[in-house]
């Protein structure tokens, strides 16, 4: 099973922000798999699927970014999620526009 959080925040005035890039991305995996993340679980919207035979549990916290890893970690301890299978999407203003960085490390709270 993997967890695959977009980080960001709720308010529509963030929308077409690249702070909220994390729900963009997180919104296009799911219009490319025709799910939808109407579900409300652990201050977050959320969608199970099945993505290349793999269970994958797509999350939006609605906690805004700084309060995220409350929500992520909820998710984590209710459906034992190992480390490793965990993918975080967030902007970071470091990296050129248009280009992504894969970490293999990191942390929340």
């Amino acid at each position: 099973m993997y967890l695959v959080v977009g980080l960001g925040n709720p308010e529509q005035e963030y929308g077409k922000s690249r702070h909220n890039m994390g729900f963009d991305a997180i919104n296009q995996i799911a219009k490319n798999y025709k799910i939808s993340l109407e579900r409300k679980k652990f201050d977050a919207m959320m969608a199970d699927t099945i993505i290349e035979n793999k269970k994958v549990i797509l999350v939006k916290p609605q906690t805004y970014m700084n309060l995220s890893g409350t929500s992520i970690k909820q998710f984590v301890d209710f459906y034992k999620v190992p480390m490793e299978q965990i993918i975080v999407i967030y902007d970071d203003m470091d990296i050129e526009k248009g280009k992504i960085k894969i970490r293999k490390k990191g942390r929340f709270r």
